[in-house]
């Protein structure tokens, strides 16, 4: 009789992709995953350790991905922008993956790819190296949490969508003024967390970027 198929690291990987497309970290499992191959989980368990491990490098695929073709250009502001978008689009292809990202972070050649790039362009900046780790620490903590963020909106239904605008219209539009006066002030211009996010994404990261450039000496 023959035996069961060997999947490939490469393989199991695309097939953990599939799979957390249509659900996320908490309800993924290495037993579903090798239901969905077709294998039983002491397989799996020969190319990772653990789930944790194997999120991770599904994680750092997206990394890899976003640096394929990357080439540093312009000035320090400008190769950190280019990179936090690339990030930005790839997990915006599969923004389940985002969350993941953000939570168990990697440790793979996509991770060191990207670190490689923020560390350069840091010391291309100007700033002392003792003050670089710490500067590179905050850029990829915000990055992180945007790209999280902005996923997680991404990923809810239509009608989720139309369920949360209008409680938001409610919550701003029906506030009591002498309870909230600020609110009531300003309801007919606040926005919901989902408008503009790129516009967003960027005046934060633009300002982030301007806070280490006014230190540089």
């Amino acid at each position: 009789m023959a035996g069961r198929r060997r999947w490939s690291t490469e393989e199991i990987l695309d097939a953990a992709a599939e799979l957390l497309r249509t659900s996320d970290a908490e309800s993924f499992s290495v037993r579903k995953l090798a239901a969905a191959l077709g294998t039983d989980s002491s397989s799996l368990y020969r190319h990772f350790r653990n789930k944790t491990e194997l999120l991770r490098a599904v994680a750092d695929r997206i990394l890899m991905a976003a640096m394929d073709g990357y080439h540093p250009e312009g000035d320090w502001k400008q190769r950190i922008t280019a990179l936090a978008l690339r990030l930005r689009e790839a997990f915006g292809r599969q923004p389940q993956l985002a969350a993941i990202w953000g939570r168990y972070a990697s440790g793979g050649s996509g991770s060191r790819l990207v670190m490689e790039e923020v560390l350069q362009a840091l010391r291309a900046s100007g700033l002392p190296d003792e003050e670089i780790p710490a500067r590179y620490h905050r850029i990829v903590i915000l990055l992180a949490a945007l790209i999280a963020s902005e996923a997680g909106v991404s990923t809810i239904t239509p009608k989720e969508y139309e369920q949360g605008m209008e409680l938001f219209r409610v919550a701003v539009l029906g506030a009591d003024p002498e309870r909230f006066p600020a609110l009531a002030h300003f309801a007919r211009e606040v926005r919901p967390l989902g408008a503009d996010r790129r516009a967003a994404f960027e005046d934060i990261l633009a300002a982030q970027l301007a806070h280490i450039e006014a230190d540089i000496p």
